[in-house]
Formats: structure tokens, C-alpha cells, sequence
């Protein structure tokens, strides 16, 4: 959010700690409240914490660019990341469910368990082999993973006549990791890649049934 947010100058609130600091802790205090709020209003409901950070692999490897476009900001060191997630992420309190959103390559898994994350949703289709060992620690360590397989636009609504088709590819990694194929219906949700902002409400709607009938396919034979 810093990377993206402008100071008075133009630059991004990201040059500032100070500011960034003053953000994250603003931040953790309208989220206490407004998670106060909701469970007022819906007593007994599991509420869900969910950051969306599509930004945050940029910052860790210092790929923001300045206002200029000439230059980027220095990369935040990962400890002081770490810690500013693990505090915003503390609104949920400890009987919170938190969940961290990426649709951006290279996501910092292990950054994102010891910050807190109950669960991490990001782009399947961008995972590469050198997140896979990631991907196996977070599912031995109970993290649960929201995978992003269907397609979150309209262009691609033809993809949508297989859902077992869907997660050949979860199969396959669950497969080369060695994981037991029992835990994928505890370990894993099926997703849309992204958010479904950009598409038509009739494909949203299709995608998120499609999601749901690819889980159940992923549940009922996950081998």
C-alpha cells in the first residue's frame, strides 16, 4: 500500500518510514475497529482478515519505480516487512482468521506464514520452480492455500468446461512434492486467479460455480 500511495511531493509514501510506520499503525486501528463492527453485527460469524498485496514482492526486490520512472526505491529490508505485516495482520486478534492476496509473481510465502497468515491466495499459473519447496513447508505447516486456477476474465470463459481439467496441475505439484493427495481437501481452496473486478457479473458468477465444482473435483479424486 506505501508503494502506491503518493507523499505531498509526489513520491511514494515508500521513501518515508516514518510515514510508513504512521500508515501501517492508522491502518491496524481502523482494521480493530471495523472488525469490531462486523462481528457486532453478525454474532457467531467466522470473520476473515484478507490483505490484498499485490505490491509487496516489488518492494521486497526494490522494483518500484520512483515518481520520475527514472529510478526505484530501495528495497525494505524483509525483517521490517515481516514485522509491519505481522502487526496489521494482529487486528484480526487471535482467534482471527487471516488470509494475505497476490496475483503477482514470486510470492514471499515463507515471508508471509511467519508474518502470520493463516492462508495465502495468489496466481497458480505463475508459480515456478523455485516456490515449490515453499509451497510444501506452508502445507506441512497447516497453512491453507487459496489457489487461483480459473481464469478471472471473461476472455477465457471457454476454459471453463472442465473442472477436473481445472486442477490436473495442483495434481501434478501435490504429486512431485511428494504430499499425501488426502490433504489437498483440507490443504487447498480453488480460486479465480485474480480479482473478478474486470469481469461481466454473468462470468463472475460462472467462474465462481466452476471454482466450486473443480474443489469438489480436486476433493473427490485427488489422485
Amino acid at each position: 500500500l506505501a508503494g502506491s500511495l503518493e507523499l505531498r511531493g509526489g513520491e511514494a509514501m515508500l521513501a518515508d518510514p516514518g510515514a510508513c510506520r504512521d500508515l501501517a499503525g492508522s491502518l491496524a486501528e481502523g482494521l480493530r475497529a471495523h472488525l469490531a463492527e462486523v462481528r457486532r453485527r453478525m454474532p457467531g460469524a467466522e470473520v476473515v482478515l484478507q490483505l490484498d498485496e499485490p505490491s509487496l514482492t516489488a518492494v521486497l526486490l526494490g522494483r518500484v519505480r520512483s515518481a520520475s520512472g527514472y529510478r526505484t526505491y530501495r528495497a525494505v529490508d524483509r525483517q521490517v516487512v515481516e514485522a509491519t505485516l505481522r502487526d496489521v495482520l494482529a487486528a484480526a486478534g487471535e482467534d482471527g482468521t487471516t488470509l494475505v492476496h497476490s496475483c503477482a509473481p514470486e510470492v514471499p510465502f515463507a515471508l508471509l506464514r511467519r508474518a502470520g497468515a493463516d492462508g495465502i491466495a495468489f496466481d497458480f499459473s505463475l508459480l515456478t520452480e523455485r516456490e515449490e519447496e515453499a509451497i510444501g513447508e506452508a502445507v506441512e505447516g497447516g497453512t491453507q492455500l487459496f489457489l487461483g486456477v480459473v481464469p478471472s476474465t471473461d476472455a477465457a470463459s471457454e476454459g471453463l468446461s472442465d473442472p477436473g481439467g481445472s486442477v490436473m496441475g495442483v495434481r501434478t505439484l501435490w504429486s512431485r512434492l511428494g504430499l499425501n493427495p488426502g490433504t489437498l481437501a483440507e490443504s487447498v481452496a480453488i480460486t479465480p486467479s485474480c480479482g473478478l473486478a474486470g469481469a461481466s457479473p454473468a462470468y463472475a458468477r460462472a467462474a465462481l460455480a466452476h471454482s466450486a465444482r473443480a474443489a469438489r473435483s480436486l476433493a473427490d479424486n485427488p489422485e
